[in-house]
């Protein structure tokens, strides 16, 4: 049960999925497991969950399971998680958690979010190991999108 909605989200959402192709095209056999005491889901606030979705999906791909009209689940993007209906938004200036995304190709990734309405608000910087940047989500949720390349 979702404190915050009362829905049930299922077992899904705090799973792992382990496993490989058994050969060439077909789908991988799967084996489920949680993994005691590890990072296993995550929540966000969305203002506007329809956009929130819509964003993460012509971005990333992502796709959403509703449960009800005030929670959206997402899985195997990484962290499975979700976002819930709030007028509050995470960011690292409130001092919430950053989720911070892996790419490729940086400027690519950088591009697809501008053009599915991000907002950059740090743009791409160096650091030892890498270089990466910043973005706001149409509810106004920070995340971070590095890369080591």
């Amino acid at each position: 049960m979702h404190p915050r909605s009362g829905c049930w989200r299922g077992r899904a959402r705090r799973q792992m999925v382990v496993g490989k192709p058994r050969q060439q095209g077909m789908r991988a056999t799967r084996q489920i497991m949680n993994i005691h005491e590890k990072l296993n889901y995550v929540e966000y606030p969305a203002k506007n969950i329809a956009a929130t979705k819509h964003f993460f999906e012509a971005t990333f791909g992502w796709k959403f399971v509703d449960y009800g009209p005030n929670y959206a689940a997402f899985s195997n993007e990484g962290l499975d998680g979700g976002f819930f209906t709030s007028e509050t938004a995470s960011t690292t200036q409130n001092g919430a958690a950053l989720l911070v995304l892996y790419s490729n190709d940086l400027e690519a990734t950088l591009a697809k979010i501008k053009q599915a309405s991000g907002i950059i608000c740090k743009d791409i910087y160096s650091f030892p190991g890498g270089r990466r940047f910043q973005f706001l989500e149409p509810s106004g949720n920070e995340f971070a999108v590095w890369s080591d390349t």
